[in-house]
């Protein structure tokens, strides 16, 4: 038995909810007990859906903007939130004083990812790559 907890990254979340074929795919292949998302992510996608609604300028995309942050909502009511905890922030302090070059959103990402021993989902190798002991998979590509 497999368990591995799978923590999305905020580019597969948006992947999975515009429907990105291999990812989906992926998704249905794996116990929902196994896969989770960060506070970072939902902080980061709230964010996102409430700067769109504050620029929406016609009704339609207004609508449309509510309506993306509601389904957002409903989905991370599905999902597993793991929390910015202490735990999480030991390794943040760590992975700072080790000048690690990475926003700090991934940062705080990566610290949670590590506190659990978990495996991090992302197409962002570039910056999550230079974090020491970090688990990485990419669920976009076959």
């Amino acid at each position: 038995m497999n368990n591995k907890l799978y923590i999305l990254d905020t580019d597969h979340v948006s992947l999975f909810q515009r429907q990105h074929p291999v990812v989906v795919q992926h998704l249905a292949g794996i116990n929902a007990k196994t896969l989770a998302v960060t506070i970072i992510t939902v902080d980061e996608q709230v964010r996102g859906r409430l700067i769109v609604i504050k620029r929406a300028n016609s009704m339609e995309k207004l609508i449309q903007a509510y309506g993306d942050l509601q389904a957002s909502v409903a989905y991370f009511n599905k999902i597993q939130v793991l929390p910015f905890d202490k735990a999480a922030y030991a390794y943040y302090d760590t992975l700072r004083q080790q000048k690690i070059r990475i926003g700090s959103q991934d940062l705080r990402i990566a610290s949670i990812v590590l506190s659990i021993k978990g495996v991090l989902v992302t197409r962002n190798w570039k910056d999550f790559g230079k974090v020491p002991d970090l688990t990485l998979e990419d669920w976009s590509i076959s």
